[in-house]
């Protein structure tokens, strides 16, 4: 497994690509379709939703349209599912705690990683949501 040195940029994000997702607004703006019959209130003001995208595909256990709820406020553990901000894009990833710092693994594709700060991080997820067409 490779390790890429210092900050998370284009260039290092490249060899360890997390999943992108899509930001879809703050969970107290309004509901999304996949969310019906959730209780709400069980979720801080600090989440956000977002939608994961079609590089996911439709195999494994996150796939694309999924509505992730991420809490921002929430501490960033070891093996947590993070979403990070690279290049002005959020990508999905699972962490690696190293000291101060963390190793950000791919949910899918190649097994590269990166390391990030905690200022390079943009929330923790906290449920999945998935909507079956009917």
């Amino acid at each position: 497994m490779k390790v890429s040195g210092g900050r998370l940029t284009r260039k290092n994000a490249r060899r360890g690509r997390g999943m992108r997702v899509n930001y879809l607004g703050p969970l107290c703006a309004g509901m999304h379709r996949a969310l019906e019959g959730y209780n709400l209130g069980q979720f801080p003001p600090s989440c956000y939703l977002v939608e994961v995208s079609e590089e996911a595909g439709v195999n494994g256990p996150i796939m694309e349209g999924d509505v992730l709820v991420v809490d921002e406020a929430k501490s960033v553990g070891h093996a947590d599912l993070v979403v990070a901000e690279i290049g002005g894009e959020q990508r999905l990833f699972q962490t690696h705690r190293i000291g101060g710092a963390y190793r950000l693994l791919p949910t899918a594709g190649p097994r590269h990683s990166v390391i990030a700060r905690v200022s390079d991080l943009r929330g923790v997820v906290v449920s999945q949501a998935r909507r079956y067409a009917m």
